[in-house]
């Protein structure tokens, strides 16, 4: 039994992980879920439905749940794993007085003491608080934990923190050359391994073929769509300021799908430019939509950034997903962009936060259905070559099943 460790389950934002937790239990691995959070979005992906793991939500906030935690302390106080994860405790402590670390130890108590019966090994997505969880958990079960880390975690992570978890950890795998560069910087490089997240593309067939619109019918518009949370990395402004310096005799319409705590001003910011005839706000979607939407639209476009802490996408899984239907796209050489996207072949890349040359580039391929078509075909061919998700997950489970021997 794999007991793995999530931030959140089931969330709309990380597809990517229940698809690989379903093709974990496809290929035998048993797992049973626990979750620091309970779930908040409204509706699920099919791929969370898939997964036949059970759930166990940690107390959220220690204070929800006191008796909870206080007979896993209970438990666990007099054992050996105990000195041992208090130990990892007051050496985090002198580097980090927060709630959030004496959180962490609290569920690591509860998951220690919880755990199945037969769990072999603890296994955690995001190397930030997950992992946290998981390495006070290793100490006090004496079992061994691995590590899966993605893109925030990567870089939003104190240095000190990430070391002493690659450290410890039987191997951390890592889904960009970028977030793998920087966490080697840290050292123990032998254990880290590169691992793409990809699409089962037997679920993911080629997108439709699509009428060669050049935005010069008022009543058959190019379609853009960009799916993204509305959050700071993601460059929304920009690419609302871009879309506004496009040219208006031009028939275009921009489709959003996601959520996030930027959605109403990034709106605002759109009408304020004159663009709410031509925007379509759909909010958090799942797959189903998501393949729907990409299946009528003539380009895709999402221009991240590095926010202002640091943080950054690794390599965003929509984009992979809309090359997949054959979609051109517009993006910035950000994180893993660049691993997926070659400019001029697949898509057009264009320096992050500058509007005007994302404005040339969506106008660019407004203008050109041919040129969309080729770049779409490239994009599906590289998807193919590159991100099926059958080789990952044989990956992933061979390095569970060795951390596990």
């Amino acid at each position: 039994m794999i007991a793995v460790i999530l931030k959140g389950w089931p969330r709309l934002s990380e597809s990517f992980i229940a698809r690989e937790l379903q093709a974990l239990e496809a290929r035998g691995l048993p797992l049973a879920l626990f979750s620091l959070r309970r779930p908040t979005d409204a509706m699920t992906h099919p791929a969370h439905e898939a997964v036949a793991a059970s759930v166990t939500y940690l107390p959220e906030y220690l204070h929800e749940e006191p008796l909870r935690v206080l007979k896993a302390f209970a438990k666990l106080r007099r054992t050996p794993g105990y000195r041992a994860a208090k130990a990892l405790l007051r050496a985090d402590w002198a580097r980090d007085r927060s709630r959030n670390r004496l959180r962490r130890f609290g569920q690591a108590l509860v998951l220690a003491a919880e755990r199945p019966a037969g769990t072999r090994l603890l296994y955690a997505h995001f190397i930030h608080t997950p992992a946290s969880v998981a390495r006070y958990a290793a100490a006090l079960t004496g079992l061994p934990f691995a590590v899966s880390a993605h893109a925030r975690d990567i870089w939003t992570t104190p240095d000190w923190d990430l070391a002493a978890k690659l450290e410890a950890a039987s191997f951390v795998t890592t889904c960009t050359a970028d977030g793998h560069a920087r966490l080697a910087a840290l050292g123990h490089a032998g254990r880290l391994h590169l691992n793409r997240h990809g699409l089962d593309l037997a679920h993911w067939p080629p997108g439709p073929s699509r009428p060669p619109r050049d935005g010069r019918d008022p009543v058959d518009p190019v379609t853009i769509v960009s799916i993204g949370r509305a959050v700071e990395k993601k460059g929304y402004e920009t690419l609302i300021d871009a879309l506004a310096l496009l040219d208006r005799a031009r028939a275009w319409r921009f489709v959003h799908i996601g959520g996030g705590p930027l959605r109403a001003a990034l709106k605002a910011r759109a009408e304020a430019a004159g663009l709410a005839d031509r925007a379509v706000w759909m909010g958090a979607q799942d797959e189903t939509a998501v393949r729907a939407a990409l299946c009528t639209a003539d380009l895709f476009a999402l221009t991240p950034i590095v926010a202002a802490d640091g943080d950054r996408d690794g390599l965003p899984n929509v984009l992979v997903e809309a090359q997949s239907q054959s979609l051109a796209v517009v993006s910035t050489p950000v994180g893993g962009v660049g691993e997926l996207i070659a400019d001029a072949l697949n898509g057009l890349l264009v320096p992050p936060g500058d509007a005007a040359a994302t404005a040339a580039a969506l106008d660019r391929l407004i203008r050109d259905p041919a040129l969309r078509a080729a770049m779409g075909a490239a994009g599906r061919a590289r998807v193919a070559e590159s991100f099926d998700a059958a080789p990952g997950a044989d990956a992933i489970a061979a390095l569970l099943r060795g951390a596990m021997a």
